[in-house]
């Protein structure tokens, strides 16, 4: 498949990146609950959850502005800053999305070692919102690593860059001897 025969799907993981971004975005936003013996829970009081939340919102910012970029003009002139940007954002997903869930697994879990017990039971709302926002963002996820590859396909199939010799290469070293 050629790399212009890619646009259509580029664009489609683009824009379905922007809704699960920030639903995810929505959903840890305004997760919190209150419990009368515990107190209330904010996701603003978990640091992972926090940067879940400011990740979705750059990513899901970076995801709008690329579309709207493509629909004004081709963004040929841009693809290694457009693959870097799609790596980039797939990285962050990644790192926030593995934050998020060590706070959900301990939430759920505890952690006996250090006498941390598992507060979902108290905080279930809390937690099944965390879960869903993970969800989310796992989705977003995957998309970037599908931009992300299709970047890269785009921006090696352009620069006729090869892990393999070109064939004219292959041919001489063959003559000479040289090629097995």
């Amino acid at each position: 498949m050629a790399a212009s025969g890619l646009k259509v799907p580029e664009m489609a993981l683009r824009v379905c990146v922007v809704p699960l971004a920030l639903a995810s975005l929505w959903e840890m936003a305004t997760n919190a609950q209150a419990d009368d013996t515990y107190g209330e829970v904010k996701f603003s009081d978990l640091s992972g959850f926090s940067y879940l939340v400011g990740v979705n919102a750059v990513t899901a910012a970076y995801a709008l502005v690329s579309i709207l970029l493509s629909s004004l003009k081709p963004l040929a002139r841009y693809d290694w800053v457009i693959l870097v940007m799609d790596q980039a954002s797939a990285y962050l997903l990644v790192t926030s999305a593995s934050a998020a869930a060590e706070l959900l697994q301990l939430a759920r879990r505890g952690d006996r070692e250090v006498s941390w017990g598992e507060v979902c039971s108290y905080f279930g709302r809390f937690c099944g919102k965390a879960t869903v926002s993970l969800a989310l963002h796992a989705a977003a996820l995957a998309c970037f690593v599908a931009l992300a590859l299709v970047s890269a396909f785009r921006v090696l199939s352009t620069t006729g860059s090869s892990c393999h010799p070109p064939k004219h290469a292959q041919a001489q070293e063959h003559e000479q001897g040289r090629y097995n």
